[in-house]
């Protein structure tokens, strides 16, 4: 049976502009919660790594688990990150037709 999908939310700030705050949203799949969160930071510690040494930024793991980038500049509070099933980031639009 395969593992569920997580969302690992994660509080950041901008170092470089006070006040410039967000969310870095991570996915994959994970046995617990606090599984989820483990993997989530092993993934953005390996592409800030990769970046930081100027090589590919490795994608995905088997789990599921990886980065398409990394922006510099910001402070992840790893501390503060809330982890919970994976839900579609449309799922907040009615099911009618749109255009992008």
């Amino acid at each position: 049976m395969a593992l569920p999908y997580f969302e690992v939310d994660v509080p950041i700030r901008s170092t470089e502009l006070p006040g410039l705050e967000g969310v870095h949203v991570v996915t994959g799949q994970a046995g617990s919660r606090s599984a989820a969160v483990k993997a989530a930071h092993e993934v953005y510690d390996a592409a800030r790594a990769a970046a930081e040494a100027a090589l590919e930024i490795p994608h995905g793991r088997p789990d599921g688990w990886g980065a398409c980038g990394y922006r510099p500049g910001w402070e992840l509070d790893w501390p503060a990150a809330k982890a919970g099933p994976w839900r579609s980031p449309y799922s907040w639009l009615d099911s009618s037709p749109f255009e992008l």
